[in-house]
Order: structure tokens, then C-alpha cells, then sequence
């Protein structure tokens, strides 16, 4: 039987949330983020974006590209009530959800009858019925095709790729659609000639890894459409983590900082919703320009800011001067074995 895997992708959640509370706001361009010098947008809507405004650029140079930028605090604690209203209402059409991030889910909806895109145009309309924000939505045999999908008809609007369209659809896809294929990663195929998913399907499994080591074994299954990850469901909490893709590689550890911080309040709301967990340690992981990444650990159970610079430092470091593309940021619970051993 063929999965049916829905992404529903919150539009411009945080802006979406201050022009929705900010009614005078309505038709302009609007940036949530930090104002000082060194501050970055968390997100901008899509007025913003006309200018080239987009996530994690810094303020400075949103408001070069966009002087009349309205640019708004970051409220997370209004931010996550409005993602839990909306968890609840992807709870009444099945149990099977992985949040992402507080504007994004997928959802397993296999077991209904009904067709995948119907059950995602209910969920989109309660969402906007409910509070006034608008969500996308791929429906799809599996996680990546459907993440692929909730973008095709941003904002406020789904596509649905069934399996028998999935060959076709995978033949003509540009390769930059794949998530997890920057520019730096574009670079690179396109000097090998691809520049759809199309042309990648012609390279053998082992041309590939010859090429682009580890990263081409990936590719080979995701140009074709193959993902079998499973919709996770996790009851009891191993780890806790927030992280944030750059469309553009950052440069400057001072960036990323300001980035961590966001980040980081992020994991603090969340751990307040796991009060029987204890935290027995803290983590930076940083992806770098090449793909390969790293990960810095420290043991404690505080939440605090100095040691997660700390953390990312020593990370940046081990890049030898390598731009980053991803920065993760997290906790880790203590189990139960270690909860026996401490006792």
C-alpha cells in the first residue's frame, strides 16, 4: 500500500502572526528579528521577500534592500501558542506526527480512507478558520517528495504527487529542489553536467560516490524519488534540538551567534514542556560548506547562553575556515539507565 505523507509548511509563520495581530501592518513588507547592529531576521513575509529580505540575513542589509522595512520583535512565546493551536488541529485527523519546527509537520495519514489531498485541504481551511494563518501543503508517497510538494504553490496552497507520477515528476525536478542541495552542492553537480534530477539518474551509483563521496550514495535514492524514512512519533524523548538551513553559507562565527540565540530560546520553550525530563547535556552541530558537519557536546543541565557560544566556537574551529550551512542547536535527556545510575 502507498504511504500517504502529508508536509504541511506554516506561510511566513512569525511575520504571518504580527501582520495577523498587526492589522495596519497588512501589504507591507514586515521583518521579525533583532534590532541591533549585529541582529539577524528570523523571517520575513513575502512583501519582504520582492526585496530579497529572507531568514538569517542581518538586519542591516534587509533594511539596504528594503528602507521601508517593518521590522518587529521576535515573540516566540505568542509564536509557540499559535503552533500548539495548530498541533491540535492536525490531532484530529491522525496520531502520526513529526513536528519540524514550530511552523511545520509532516503527518501520516496511511490509515484514512480518504485521499490524501482532501484530508490537507480540511486541515489548511481549520488552520485558517481557526486563526486567521495560512498553511501549504505536499502530499506524497513519502517525506521528501512531500516536503518537495509543500513548496510548489506557496503561499496558502498544496500539490499532491501521486506514486504513479513520481518517475516523471522526479525526470524534469531541478536538482536544487532536493533538500539539502545548496549552492555550493549546485555548484559541484553542475560542473558534472546535471542540472535536473533527470540528468543525475544518468551516473552509475558508483560515478556518484566517486564524485561526491558519501553525499552521491544520498543523491542517487532522492533524484529517483526514494525516501523510506518513517514519520517519527517519539513518545519518550532522547534529545531536544532546533536548527536553521542558510539559503546562503555564513562566513562569520559572529552571525551564527546571533543566530543561536534564537535558536536557543527555542529549545528553552520547548524543554518547558518536558518538566519530568532532566537535561544532562548541552550540544552545538554545525554543517559546514562541504557537507560534513560536527558536533560539540558539554554535561550539565542549565540552559545557558555562555556555553553554547562556547560550544559553537569550539565548532567553527574545527571547519579550518569553512562557511556553515546548517547550525543546530540542543539538549539531550538524561534515560533511564542513567537515571538508575545516578540513584
Amino acid at each position: 500500500m502507498s504511504r500517504k505523507i502529508v508536509h504541511l509548511d506554516m506561510d511566513c509563520f512569525y511575520a504571518a502572526i504580527e501582520v495577523r495581530d498587526h492589522p495596519h501592518y497588512k501589504g507591507k513588507p514586515v521583518g521579525v528579528g533583532g534590532e541591533s547592529g549585529r541582529g539577524v531576521l528570523t523571517t520575513a513575509n513575502y512583501e519582504a521577500r520582492k526585496f530579497g529580505c529572507r531568514s538569517a540575513m542581518p538586519v542591516f542589509k534587509a533594511k539596504q534592500l528594503c528602507p521601508h522595512l517593518i521590522l518587529t520583535p521576535i515573540r516566540f512565546e505568542v509564536y509557540r501558542k499559535e503552533s500548539r493551536r495548530i498541533r491540535k488541529i492536525f490531532a484530529r485527523y491522525t496520531d502520526l506526527i513529526e513536528p519540524i519546527s514550530l511552523d511545520e509537520a509532516y503527518l501520516d495519514l496511511s490509515y484514512r480512507r480518504e485521499s490524501g489531498a482532501a484530508v490537507a485541504g480540511e486541515i489548511r481551511k481549520a488552520i485558517f478558520d481557526e486563526t486567521g494563518l495560512t498553511a501549504s501543503a505536499g502530499i506524497a508517497p513519502n517525506k521528501m517528495l512531500a516536503k518537495i510538494a509543500s513548496d510548489w504553490n506557496k503561499p496558502d496552497g498544496q500539490l499532491e504527487i501521486g506514486l504513479q507520477d513520481v518517475e516523471a515528476f522526479m525526470r524534469g525536478l531541478r536538482i536544487g529542489k532536493i533538500p539539502g542541495v545548496g549552492q555550493r552542492g549546485l555548484s559541484t553537480l553542475a560542473k558534472m553536467g546535471v542540472q535536473t534530477c533527470g540528468d543525475l539518474q544518468k551516473y552509475a551509483k558508483a560515478e556518484l560516490v566517486g564524485h561526491l563521496g558519501r553525499w552521491g550514495l544520498e543523491l542517487y535514492d532522492r533524484c529517483r524519488g526514494r525516501d523510506d524514512r518513517e514519520v517519527l512519533v517519539d513518545r519518550i524523548r532522547k534529545s531536544l534540538s532546533k536548527e536553521k538551513t542558510f539559503r546562503e553559507n555564513i562566513h562569520d562565527v559572529e552571525w551564527l551567534i546571533q543566530i543561536l540565540r534564537g535558536l536557543m530560546e527555542e529549545v528553552q520553550k520547548s524543554v518547558a514542556t518536558h518538566k519530568d525530563q532532566r537535561i544532562k547535556s548541552r550540544f552545538i552541530k554545525l554543517k559546514f560548506e562541504d557537507f560534513s558537519q560536527t558536533t560539540a557536546e558539554k554535561s550539565g543541565s542549565q540552559i545557558d547562553e555562555m556555553v553554547f557560544v562556547d560550544l559553537l566556537r569550539i565548532a567553527w574551529n574545527r571547519g579550518q575556515g569553512k562557511s556553515v550551512r546548517l547550525l543546530g542547536v540542543g539538549i539531550k535527556f538524561t534515560s533511564e539507565q542513567d537515571q538508575l545510575e545516578f540513584l
